[in-house]
């Protein structure tokens, strides 16, 4: 029986349900990692690891980042053109940082490691924009 109104609030809900759908079906997920390390305060080695995940990640959204994609529509050249923002944003989501210091005759030693444990990262393309949001 159809109500007086046309029923528009079962077209509404529909159209939402198909927009909230194909907004998470165009999205990636990428693991990524990271590791910083510095010997006696010089830069040692320093690697940033971006994969696509062959399974859907389970967590909760928290933080995002947009990014600028200058017309590119690869992932891994638009991380490395914005390479400090996506730095900035993954100290932001958990970085473990490991340091050890020895002194010995006089002469002092030191090693410093940053790491990021390998994370999901859900990850929108619109037109010119990319939106990067980790998963917990």
């Amino acid at each position: 029986m159809r109500s007086r109104d046309g029923n528009n609030y079962r077209s509404l809900a529909i159209c939402s349900v198909i927009l909230f759908y194909s907004l998470s079906v165009h999205a990636s997920e990428y693991l990524i990692s990271y590791r910083y390390v510095l010997k006696d305060l010089v830069l040692y080695n320093e690697s940033l690891q971006i994969s696509r995940a062959m399974q859907k990640c389970q967590g909760s959204l928290s933080q995002s980042l947009i990014l600028n994609t200058l017309g590119k529509k690869n992932f891994k050249q638009i991380i490395n053109n914005n390479a400090q923002k996506f730095i900035d944003f993954i100290h932001e989501n958990g970085m473990h940082v490991e340091h050890k210091s020895q002194t010995k005759n006089f002469k002092n030693t030191s090693v410093t490691i940053l790491t990021l444990k390998t994370t999901c990262f859900k990850v929108d393309f619109n037109e010119n924009l990319v939106r990067i949001t980790s998963l917990n």
